[in-house]
């Protein structure tokens, strides 16, 4: 992430209100956000007026209009309020309740204008039979269309971002000395705010899985969450509890300050990998683990060149950096396979479109998955975790997930 993304992120924090990080997280939104909701309530109140037939019934559908958006606005606040009560997530109201209003408003936006669309198409054409009036059940359309918006927000809120997945990729590669499938396993953005149900489901899978070899690959706690003494000590926990035979490397993202670095990696038995490589004897083939720090893309293209002339020429080359935006300098190193994150996949996903959102210079092109790019294997993590700061908690048809690699095994497609 680039410093004045970080200087526009800290300034949001400071001019829209938090709370205490944690289970104190308050009840109470903060004024913008109210304000905003019952700005969100006039507005659709002077719109639907526009729509209804005259005299008191106009101002009884607009108030009942209003009364809608503002009722589903107060019922994303109690969604949104009761996450950290539940122990499940432990983001501010504030921006939250902001954005899922803003949501709203805009299905409110385009439900009006096809009801005053469908209204002059209506006068316009003269059709005999045909009303000037919109529909009389506008207003359960707009009912309808904001309890389908509370079930997406409570499945993107309460049961995707739990929905731990494991990807199995098989690629050519070395074996273990015993000639079986050299076993990664890839774990990316853990961004923990305290240990969840997610974070206790993360420690039971990876002992189900028996990896050979563990990379993390950035993002360990929330941005929000950098300098709150629990959710440390909880990343520091959950990560000593990472082992696997052949160890286990990490690399720091986008969010993982010095400070947060040293109080959660201290004594750890996880080897960080700051502009490094570590030289491991997987059967009969060196595996070189190349490890470059988040720091900009032009320096960590350089440290990437420097590391590179200094392995050998017969290992096999994996490479772990937190972002994507280094493949093209991967490719020119003949980079074996290359392990990233930070885009989450998007985190929030459009049917037939994907990644609303990755946060890559490449945009969509690796918004996450499998890609190849000439010499080199790319796989780019959903990531465990969710974005920091103000934004909602939510995971929207992007389920988390840990991605084990196979590899001497046969190429997955």
């Amino acid at each position: 992430m680039t410093a004045w993304m970080h200087k526009l992120f800290w300034l949001l924090q400071r001019l829209l209100p938090r709370g205490e990080p944690g289970a104190s997280m308050p009840l109470w939104p903060g004024f913008i956000a109210l304000l905003f909701l019952g700005g969100a309530a006039v507005f659709s109140y002077l719109a639907w007026r526009l729509l209804g037939a005259a005299g008191m019934e106009r101002n009884r559908s607009a108030g009942l209009a209003a009364l809608i958006l503002f009722g589903f606005g107060l019922l994303d606040w109690a969604l949104l309020a009761a996450l950290p009560r539940l122990g499940l997530s432990y983001g501010a109201i504030t921006r939250g309740l902001i954005g899922m209003t803003g949501l709203r408003l805009g299905a409110f936006v385009i439900l009006t204008g096809a009801l005053l669309a469908l209204s002059a198409w209506a006068r316009l054409s003269g059709a005999t039979g045909v009303s000037s009036q919109p529909p009389p059940n506008g207003l359960y359309l707009l009912a309808i269309l904001n309890v389908m918006l509370t079930g997406l927000a409570v499945y993107g809120l309460y049961f995707e971002p739990f929905d731990l997945r494991t990807t199995t990729v098989h690629l050519a590669g070395p074996t273990r000395s015993d000639g079986e499938p050299l076993r990664i396993l890839q774990i990316s953005d853990i961004h923990v705010e305290r240990i969840t149900r997610r974070e206790r489901a993360l420690l039971e899978r990876v002992a189900q899985l028996k990896p050979d070899l563990i990379v993390l690959t950035g993002d360990y706690t929330n941005l929000d969450y950098i300098e709150d003494p629990q959710a440390l000590q909880d990343t520091r926990d959950l990560l000593s509890q990472l082992s696997a035979p052949y160890g286990v490397y990490a690399v720091t993202g986008s969010v993982d300050i010095p400070s947060l670095v040293d109080s959660v990696f201290d004594g750890l038995p996880v080897r960080l990998l700051q502009d490094e490589v570590a030289l491991v004897q997987a059967g009969q083939t060196t595996l070189a683990i190349i490890g470059v720090s988040d720091e900009g893309r032009g320096r960590d293209a350089e440290a990437l060149e420097e590391l590179a002339q200094t392995i050998p020429a017969d290992a096999y080359r994996l490479l772990l950096y937190h972002t994507p935006d280094l493949i093209e300098t991967a490719d020119r190193q003949k980079i074996d396979l290359y392990l990233a994150g930070h885009t989450h996949g998007g985190q929030v996903r459009l049917p037939f479109y994907g990644a609303v959102v990755t946060m890559s210079a490449y945009g969509k092109r690796y918004e996450g998955g499998l890609y190849q790019h000439n010499p080199t294997t790319l796989y780019v993590s959903r990531g465990v975790g969710m974005e920091g700061m103000g934004l909602p908690r939510v995971r929207f048809l992007c389920p988390p997930e840990i991605t084990l690699f196979e590899l001497g095994a046969e190429s997955t497609p």
